[in-house]
């Protein structure tokens, strides 16, 4: 191996300590050399000039100018060798200590990152004294606190569809077990309970991998400018389709003519089909308003979209957390019978994404026997 490869060998094995230890010293040492390079080179000369200097002036030193130059010499080497000592002692420990201080915040932050990478997602990094060292670690734990998020979210996220799975399951595992030891007859209404399940398993799993695309920030949002009153016709049109009594009764409550909006017309229809049939699911009788207001001018307004329903209302302890994925999973348990249950737990969930997404905002307001109101904003085109 040649030398040039054998020292960049060894240089790899230092640790950073050793490695801006030894810098330092080579930086030290090429300033030092040089300086004293300079110093042997133009000190003797600079004093010979002086000394014929004083020689022009009057003064007599052409016996002792001999002794002057030796004594001079020996002086200037003398204190150049103590200079050197003890400029290469302090720099040195300065260097040491710089290097030190250097190193410990990075001995630091390999603790923690190594216990985080460990699975302790609680480890931050603490303030450095160094700004770009604390700038680095204020950028790890912010990175840390999304991380530590996300996998709180996955988490709750496997928890929450066990328990949503749980129930079809049963119930479908149930009816094979009792078909299996011919207990029960199979018959067109069995087999239309069967199908009814695993549709509802198929609609679950489809709604979680959208809420995690929408969370993840995947799903695509195509922006064109819409006029919104056609597909709240629709809209109005498709539910009416699905009501058979005469109640609820759905009502269209908007202007003719609408401001354009800046949204994606296939997640604004996901979004108001989630409202939509949500209040229809909890709303036995009275009415159910689908309205559009605008608001501000063209460019800087929004247009306020609203879902209103007469039916049995949300809790006030529960309103804050119906965006919340799984929310009827996680309270079914604890709900009286006045208080609302949103299916799954995802479609209000996913329409808060999307409506984020979209740029705007998402709200709801309730009362126990008295209906809700969930809405929504667009941006105006």
């Amino acid at each position: 191996m040649k030398p040039k490869n054998r020292l960049h060998s060894h240089l790899r094995k230092l640790d950073l300590h050793t490695y801006l230890f030894i810098s330092h010293l080579i930086t030290l040492f090429v300033g030092i050399g040089a300086t004293v390079a300079l110093g042997f080179i133009n000190s003797p000369r600079m004093f010979v000039v002086k000394l014929e200097e004083l020689e022009g002036n009057g003064f007599r030193l052409r016996y002792a100018r001999t002794q002057l130059i030796r004594a001079f010499d020996l002086v200037w080497k003398r204190s150049t060798f103590w200079s050197v000592v003890a400029g290469t002692t302090a720099a040195g420990a300065a260097s040491y200590w710089a290097s030190r201080r250097l190193v410990r915040p990075l001995k630091r932050m390999e603790r923690v990152t190594t216990a985080f990478a460990s699975g302790d997602l609680g480890a931050r990094m603490a303030a450095s004294d160094v700004p770009e060292f604390n700038q680095l670690g204020c950028s790890f734990n912010r990175m840390a606190v999304h991380l530590e998020g996300v996998e709180q979210r996955r988490r709750e996220l496997v928890t929450d569809l066990t328990h949503e799975l749980r129930s079809p399951l049963t119930v479908v595992r149930g009816y094979l077990e009792e078909l299996a030891e011919e207990r029960i007859e199979p018959t067109p209404e069995l087999y239309g309970r069967m199908i009814r399940e695993a549709r509802r398993l198929e609609r679950l799993v489809n709604d979680t991998q959208e809420l995690s695309k929408a969370e993840a920030g995947y799903l695509p949002i195509h922006f064109q400018t819409l006029d919104l009153r056609p597909l709240l016709e629709r809209t109005i049109e498709r539910f009416a389709d699905q009501i058979f009594d005469e109640t609820p009764v759905l009502k269209l409550d908007c202007p003719a003519i609408l401001p354009l909006v800046r949204a994606d017309i296939d997640r604004v229809e996901q979004i108001l089909v989630n409202l939509m049939g949500n209040a229809l699911r909890h709303t036995p009788s009275g009415e159910i308003v689908l309205s559009a207001t605008p608001e501000g001018d063209r460019g800087r307004g929004w247009l306020w979209i609203a879902v209103r329903d007469t039916g049995e209302g949300i809790a006030p302890e529960d309103l804050p957390h119906v965006f919340e994925r799984f929310w009827r999973g996680d309270r079914a348990r604890h709900q009286s019978p006045g208080q609302k249950s949103l299916g799954a737990g995802i479609g209000l969930a996913i329409s808060r994404r999307l409506v984020e997404l979209q740029g705007g905002k998402i709200f709801a307001t309730s009362t126990i026997g008295k209906g809700s109101t969930f809405r929504f904003s667009l941006p105006l085109a």
